[in-house]
């Protein structure tokens, strides 16, 4: 049974100023729109439907939030990269992205997601700069690694860790994969002891 299964959905926003006031601890989910960010949420939390899984990148246009308890919530932020909007909302897409980490007091760590087999595109970078001077921590899950073999997956953890080590000292890095569920237990302890830091 998953840790986080009784999580449930709390609210939607598309503005800063609109952001739930509590006390508690916020957890982030951010990845490219294509990176397996709602899987990932979703086999966390043992949920096949709690973030929406779209063959259409691009689709989590909003900041939502999921209630783990009281003061406790999972934040899946809007997916970045392919999808197919209007500038204007790109725009406010990426200002909504980089206030939310930038300025969020309850936010405790930004977990990262990131296909396995296209990792540290530019803009997951971008997300790395935005976030990295609040010295807040960053887990990083290379998704999907069930697509490449064991070598190859293992190849490709040891060079992003070697990159994060010497630009990002404060990220983790593992494998997971939604469809195996591999490393569903190392990213479940890494959260667990976020949230308990409050």
């Amino acid at each position: 049974m998953s840790r986080f299964n009784n999580i449930t959905f709390y609210t939607s926003v598309n503005d800063v100023r609109d952001l739930p006031l509590h006390t508690g601890v916020e957890i982030a989910f951010a990845g490219r729109s294509n990176a397996g960010k709602s899987s990932a949420i979703n086999t966390l939390t043992n949920r096949s439907r709690l973030a929406f899984v779209s063959k259409t990148p691009g689709r989590t246009q909003l900041i939502n939030y999921f209630q783990l308890n009281s003061d406790q919530f999972f934040v899946d932020l809007p997916g970045y990269g392919y999808a197919k909007v209007p500038d204007s909302i790109r725009q406010h897409w990426q200002s909504l992205l980089s206030s939310y980490l930038q300025t969020r007091e309850p936010l405790k760590g930004l977990v990262l997601i990131m296909d396995i087999r296209h990792p540290l595109k530019p803009l997951d970078i971008k997300m790395l700069d935005w976030f990295a001077p609040t010295g807040k921590a960053i887990h990083i899950l290379l998704t999907k690694s069930d697509k490449l073999s064991t070598q190859r997956a293992n190849i490709t953890l040891k060079d992003v860790t070697l990159y994060l080590n010497g630009a990002y000292p404060q990220c983790s890095v593992q494998l997971f994969s939604s469809l195996s569920a591999t490393g569903v237990d190392d990213a479940t302890t890494v959260i667990s002891e976020w949230l308990e830091t409050n």
